[in-house]
């Protein structure tokens, strides 16, 4: 992890759309952050006139008519908040750059604590939301980085529960039980019979904790019930035809081919 100037800049756009976001930047500038007002007019006509220098290259293939843009699309692109929200975003990334510098951070527990820091010191005040998009667009998965700590409780307050994702561990010099954020690319999901002897617990510990020790099931997304498979249960297939029948047919086929044959062959003087 590490303010970079060129992630801090990723920023501007994150309220989606980046390519358009981009190109609406390129030609409206700052104005869209710090003026909105001032170009609120043009830019929507911009935007209704958005894919237009396209008509012509597709007017012979597609038949011509505007591209446009989805309502929906074009409704939060002209909404000044989502503008304020990522020059907001690019603004607290900026300071905190200044208080930290463009140091790489491997351990990304340490570098949100000391974000943490710099922010309270700053006294700049962000929402989760925010404060997650500005340390997403900041940092990368590294194999060797120690696990991202999602909570901490204090022993007694919680259980240790590996299997549920509740691990004892020291932080800051004190034994805790901690929750581990989950690597969404690491996610995934299994199917467990409901007569699996021993239940999920006994599935996990013998197909998956000896590949993935860290591993664990997350208790609220785990769905209980029947999967019925209507092809093997209700699909009646018809029945196939015997070896006689196919034999018939084949001989009768044949003997129309040597008709054929012989139609072409007595024709042939003729012609």
């Amino acid at each position: 992890m590490t303010l970079s100037l060129k992630a801090i800049e990723t920023l501007r756009f994150a309220s989606g759309d980046e390519d358009i976001r981009a190109a609406l930047y390129e030609e409206f500038g700052d104005d869209l952050f710090t003026g909105f007002d001032k170009i609120s007019v043009a830019l929507e006509k911009r935007l209704a006139e958005w894919g237009s220098d396209d008509d012509d290259e597709g007017d012979d293939e597609e038949g011509g008519g505007k591209k446009g843009l989805p309502e929906k699309k074009r409704r939060k692109l002209l909404d000044p908040k989502t503008w304020d929200r990522d020059s907001r975003l690019v603004a607290a990334a900026t300071q905190l750059r200044q208080a930290l510098g463009g140091t790489l951070f491997e351990d990304h527990n340490l570098f949100r604590e000391r974000v943490d820091d710099a922010l309270q010191q700053a006294g700049i005040r962000l929402p989760a939301a925010e404060l997650k998009l500005i340390l997403k667009a900041v940092s990368w998965r590294v194999e060797s980085a120690p696990p991202v700590i999602a909570k901490v409780h204090k022993l007694g307050k919680a259980k240790a529960d590996p299997l549920g994702g509740f691990v004892e561990a020291t932080v800051n010099g004190k034994r805790s039980i901690v929750e581990y954020e989950p690597d969404a690319d690491l996610r995934d999901t299994e199917q467990v019979s409901l007569l699996e002897e021993g239940g999920i617990e006994a599935f996990i510990r013998r197909e998956v904790l000896p590949y993935t020790p860290d591993a664990w099931v997350k208790e609220d997304a785990t769905k209980v019930g029947y999967e019925v498979s209507f092809t093997r249960h209700f699909y009646k297939p018809k029945p196939l035809r015997t070896l006689e029948e196919i034999s018939a047919d084949i001989l009768a086929v044949e003997k129309e081919a040597e008709g054929l044959l012989d139609g072409l062959l007595v024709a042939s003087p003729g012609a």
